[in-house]
């Protein structure tokens, strides 16, 4: 019944409103946008609106091309339903029309209010907000405007070749992802945000995006603050050589007579795919010398990114490892000092247990290290976590810990991908919660009941959150990754 009212009444102060005019946004589930007037939904104190289009559909001439605004209209818009997941493999209803991106917001609270930009992960070939794990409601149940942004993946988001426009660009995802961060700027005030108070935050290739947005002059005054969850801060990209030899392979398994924008989905989809089996890396951003002009870790070193409120952490079981080529993969520059490295990890019973601990220290818990001293030595406030807890119901078998703290986040229970939570549980998740809600309003997660979190400064501070306690402390693994940063520059 309560939206039933709230809908008759926003029908009634539409027809006298004028367009991309912000509004008295407690009173009712619309906004005023430079693209028409936005219904949306109420569920409980949160009102979201999904499916809104940040970008014109990429489609027939706009494949593979910098994402175009979308045209001005006073017309109203019900924005009830999300939209379509960007094409991907093996994902029902999914389309190259996936230029959307959802707001959530309190119901009944006026702004302007802090704003978080959720940015998924994947690796850059699959992903989706649309996920039930990714609702914002119990962040934005704290005064927080969240919005979860969909992005171009595989070989529509990240191919390079010289037959494409823009010198054969690539990247098409980052600009997704800057034109979608330009849109908050532009719009979020009508829905109650503060354009001048924006926090990225997101995991593994999420992660990885939002570094490089850091790095990249295009994105330098779109948000204020950011958190770098399980970001594999060493990882070197593809240079634009090595991307267009990917887009060249690609373009052959089509047939070099193919017409690229002509080609159908599924065409597209089955030549990725093809590639995809080669390399699980074959997509992804790539240095193009305009979008991203360097690694991550070389731009933090030389202190070209953003000086911003950082928090930035990983997990410490990133990974699991069945097959004896994984381990042998995962220990391929150890060489001989494999046996002084199995030194440094006396819990690990099995080679897997061993390898999968050195591959999350290697990928994630060093890199992460790197970027936080590196970042801290810039002056800007740091804040580094190392994030172990395993939910009650799955101690007795574990489960891959990337991305398991993205549940204890975003605080959903009972949907596909989440548990259910004990007591215990849930208090974790309120913690965790409150770090990143603090951290989104003032650049400081710290709060009253809260354990205090040192700034990552001295002896490599960090924030460890165990199954028995969350505590600030000296980061009791810093012998073993000093060896795995070692490792690292072979």
């Amino acid at each position: 019944m309560r939206s039933l009212l709230a809908l008759a009444a926003a029908s009634v102060v539409l027809c006298c409103a004028g367009v991309a005019v912000a509004q008295p946004v407690g009173q009712f589930p619309f906004a005023l946008t430079r693209e028409g007037q936005m219904l949306g939904a109420v569920e409980g104190e949160v009102a979201s609106f999904r499916g809104l289009a940040y970008a014109m559909p990429p489609v027939g001439a706009l494949r593979w091309r910098a994402p175009q605004a979308t045209p001005e209209s006073s017309e109203m818009r019900t924005a009830y339903d999300y939209g379509a997941p960007c094409l991907q493999p093996l994902t029902p209803g999914a389309s190259e029309d996936c230029l959307t991106l959802n707001v959530f917001r309190p119901f009944g609270v006026d702004g302007p209010l802090p704003v978080m930009v959720f940015i998924h992960g994947g690796n850059f070939v699959t992903g989706i907000v649309n996920d039930p794990l990714f609702d914002g409601a119990r962040l934005a149940q704290a005064g927080l405007i969240v919005v979860t942004v969909n992005y171009r993946l595989g070989a529509f988001g990240w191919l390079m070749h010289p037959a494409l426009p823009e010198r054969g660009s690539g990247n098409y995802g980052l600009m997704d992802q800057i034109a979608a961060l330009h849109w908050v700027h532009d719009n979020i005030a009508a829905f109650g945000g503060d354009p001048n108070n924006v926090t990225l935050f997101g995991n593994g290739a999420g992660a990885t995006s939002i570094a490089l947005l850091m790095l990249c002059a295009q994105a330098r005054d779109l948000f204020q603050k950011a958190i770098l969850q399980s970001v594999p801060g060493r990882a070197r990209l593809h240079s634009s050589q090595e991307a267009e030899a990917v887009g060249r392979q690609f373009v052959a398994a089509l047939g070099h007579e193919t017409d690229l924008r002509a080609a159908t989905p599924a065409r597209l989809l089955a030549a990725e795919k093809n590639l995809l089996e080669k390399s699980l890396h074959s997509f992804g951003p790539a240095v193009d010398g305009s979008l991203v002009t360097e690694n991550i870790a070389a731009g933090f070193a030389a202190g070209h990114q953003s000086r911003i409120p950082l928090i930035i952490g990983s997990n410490d079981d990133e990974t699991r490892f069945d097959g004896e080529l994984e381990i042998k993969e995962a220990f391929a520059s150890a060489g001989d000092g494999i046996d002084e490295l199995r030194k440094l990890y006396p819990g690990a019973a099995r080679p897997s247990d061993f390898a999968a601990s050195f591959y999350t220290d290697k990928v994630f818990s060093e890199p992460v290290r790197l970027l936080t001293r590196l970042h801290a030595a810039s002056g800007a406030p740091t804040f580094r976590y190392r994030f172990s807890y395993v939910p009650e119901a799955r101690r007795g078998n574990p489960d891959e810990g990337h991305g398991r703290e993205l549940q204890f986040i975003f605080g959903v229970e009972g949907v596909p991908g989440a548990g259910m939570f004990s007591r215990g549980d849930r208090e974790v998740a309120n913690r965790m919660r409150a770090y990143w809600i603090n951290f989104a309003k003032s650049g400081d997660p710290n709060g009253a009941e809260l354990p205090h979190w040192d700034l990552a400064t001295g002896r490599d501070r960090l924030l460890l959150i165990t199954n028995d306690r969350i505590a600030s402390g000296d980061d009791p693994w810093s012998e073993r990754l000093d060896r795995v940063a070692g490792e690292s520059k072979k």
